[in-house]
């Protein structure tokens, strides 16, 4: 792991999700900038204090030289924004797999390039978009590929938070100061933390492109330095018209993912503080509430479901399904093997670029008289 330090969130998220099902052992770590906060990381994690290392460099080089089989198989980038692209630039020019949280990098040129880079060495390289992971997320996907909502006409994805409704980056409070902060966090924050979030989620679960953006981009909290508010217009491939909005500063709300789709025949509404429930709206008959577990929920939903109907499954479950599948695609490869179908359903590089890339989109949107600007790929 980079990142991960001492006040890290995310970090403990990554791990309890890798090691939830047994099929990957925690091996190593650089855990912060500072080297003594990573020694002091390496023994909360329980890790040989050997392998604890001052800095990712380090930790890359000196991984390299060990027995293979001993050394680690592949990084996870837990650290903020500015601290993606070197680790993960470095760990596939050294032959190691890698899986970031996002938005993937800092820029788009860094991305286009880590995509290059996963092109030519045929590495494995996944990005964390979990919300993708939860069962009835993969549920509202099978239903619309198969057809069950007809020809999709409308798509509305918003994640509403509002826990940075006053400056508390000037607190100190560590999730905020970096975020707040252009030198680590890039261009953008709600856009890039969260934003990016309902854009994948949109695109995943109706399998369609955003085409065309209409972006009205606010910093609402007097003295923040970055964008704590946004709201798109947005133009699909299939011709079909949505919205897609993050807002940071909508007071009262937690981590209030929703995704609402309609088509011909009907809708879905999946809620992410509610994700054992997928609610099907239709124009002929009474509207149905279709939860995990069940033996007639699809089987991509099924493989993506541990526990039996009405034991609720959360984030963590949901970050384990990609770990699952990168452990199922690594270990594979080392047999010389062809994954599972089932195992190659995670997001990848090109979703993490196409995250940087609606970034830029969004912010020549808000820039430009000419509100309508078509997706910059």
């Amino acid at each position: 792991m980079v990142g991960g330090g001492p006040g890290s969130f995310i970090g403990r998220v990554h791990y309890s999700s890798a090691l939830l099902d047994g099929h990957i052992n925690f091996v190593c770590g650089a855990f912060s900038s500072d080297p003594a906060k990573s020694k002091i990381a390496g023994k909360d994690y329980y890790l040989d204090p050997s392998r604890a290392y001052d800095s990712y460099a380090e930790m890359i080089e000196k991984e390299t030289k060990l027995p293979e089989g001993e050394r680690m198989d592949f990084l996870c980038i837990a650290s903020p924004n500015h601290v993606h692209y070197g680790p993960a630039k470095l760990a596939l020019e050294n032959g190691f797999h890698v899986v970031s949280d996002k938005p993937l990098t800092f820029t788009t040129d860094e991305a286009r390039s880590l995509v290059k880079l996963v092109e030519e060495t045929g590495l494995i390289f996944a990005v964390t978009h979990a919300y993708t992971g939860y069962p009835m997320v993969k549920e509202a996907r099978d239903m619309i590929r198969t057809g069950k909502l007809g020809k999709i006409r409308k798509v509305i994805s918003e994640y509403p938070q509002g826990w940075l409704s006053t400056l508390l980056e000037a607190t100190g409070q560590t999730q905020a100061a970096w975020r707040g902060d252009p030198e680590r966090s890039g261009k953008v924050n709600s856009m890039g933390d969260i934003g990016t979030h309902a854009l994948n989620l949109a695109e995943y679960v109706t399998g369609l492109k955003v085409t065309e953006v209409c972006a009205d981009i606010s910093t609402m909290v007097e003295e923040r330095k970055l964008d704590d508010d946004g709201n798109l217009l947005v133009h699909f491939d299939n011709g079909a018209r949505g919205i897609i909005y993050a807002s940071q500063i909508s007071a009262g709300e937690e981590n209030g993912l929703t995704i609402r789709v309609y088509g011909e025949k009907g809708g879905l509404e999946w809620v992410q503080t509610e994700p054992n429930t997928l609610i099907a709206k239709w124009l002929d008959r009474p509207i149905e509430y279709i939860r995990p577990g069940n033996s007639w929920v699809s089987d991509i939903a099924q493989y993506n479901t541990r526990l039996p109907a009405g034991h609720p499954e959360g984030l963590i479950e949901a970050f384990a399904n990609i770990y699952r599948n990168v452990a199922t695609c690594i270990q594979h490869r080392l047999e010389g093997k062809e994954p599972p179908a089932e195992a190659l359903d995670f997001p990848t590089v090109y979703d993490g670029l196409r995250g940087m890339q609606f970034i830029d989109t969004v912010l020549a949107s808000a820039a430009s008289d000419n509100k309508w600007i078509r997706f910059q790929e």
